[in-house]
């Protein structure tokens, strides 16, 4: 009976996850709040081949704009790789204690998923940050991509060369390994689940921030690249093959910009 319920339970927290990811994907196919066509904005666009984009005003209902945008990016592309740890984390909370998993549970599992996003969110808060100040110095087009081609080359080499760093070897394991973190650093209690979705989520966002900022190559909206992004993060995070494959791909990305550099 109890493994029945606790079967039930988990897929009741499966399936939310799954809800806020469609959410989440949904949203910004009506483009999250910016009021533009993220159809218009997903086609591939070669640095410089449109012209500077002219700066919106950013208001501060522009900056709020902005920041739903990326927050909305940053629960599409990043929940779907953490949700096996929410799930896991689900299943742990629930046995570790029987009183916790009649009370406290539901409430420590929001806690480690709102921990584990809301990092994500301050990136975001970081990002906007960046977009304001390349497009005060006309290095985006209209369609929020990068409009350099040494800028470009610089943020893919950038990517590329930190996939190869020990510190991004460092939080890529803390991301692949879930079962050893819930183990080495487990707290019980609401708060306790706070802060360990925030650490899972600080190891996260150390893996994966250089990789989010290529959306200004490709275009911050552009879905093609949104998703690109999303399914590579899931599978250096997950596949058993992860950790050569993001290898491989750092060397694609730092030739990639080597060559629109010299290119340029």
């Amino acid at each position: 009976m109890l493994e029945t319920l606790l079967r039930r339970e988990n897929a009741v927290v499966a399936a939310a996850l799954f809800v806020l990811i469609l959410l989440a994907w949904l949203a910004l196919l009506a483009g999250a709040g910016t009021g533009m066509s993220v159809v218009a904005m997903s086609g591939w666009w070669l640095p410089m081949s449109l012209p500077a984009g002219e700066s919106w005003p950013w208001t501060p209902y522009y900056w709020l704009i902005a920041f739903v945008m990326w927050a909305v990016m940053m629960v599409a592309m990043m929940l779907p790789s953490a949700a096996p740890m929410v799930v896991l984390y689900a299943k742990v909370v629930r046995r570790t204690d029987q009183l916790a998993a009649s009370t406290e549970a539901p409430l420590s599992i929001a806690a480690f998923a709102g921990g584990y996003l809301s990092l994500w969110i301050f990136f975001s808060t970081l990002a906007v940050g960046i977009q304001f100040s390349l497009e005060r110095a006309g290095l985006m087009t209209m369609m929020m991509s990068s409009r350099s081609a040494v800028l470009s080359g610089a943020l893919l080499i950038a990517a590329g060369a930190y996939q190869l760093t020990p510190l991004k070897a460092a939080c890529l394991e803390h991301c692949r390994s879930p079962a050893a973190y819930l183990a080495n650093h487990w707290r019980p209690g609401p708060i306790g689940a706070w802060r360990m979705g925030l650490e899972h989520g600080a190891y996260c966002v150390g893996c994966c921030a250089v990789l989010m900022l290529l959306l200004f190559v490709g275009g911050v909206m552009n879905l093609v690249w949104i998703a690109g992004l999303s399914l590579f993060v899931a599978i250096e995070k997950l596949a058993p093959s992860g950790v050569g494959i993001a290898k491989a791909i750092a060397i694609v990305l730092i030739g990639a910009g080597a060559a629109l550099i010299f290119t340029a």
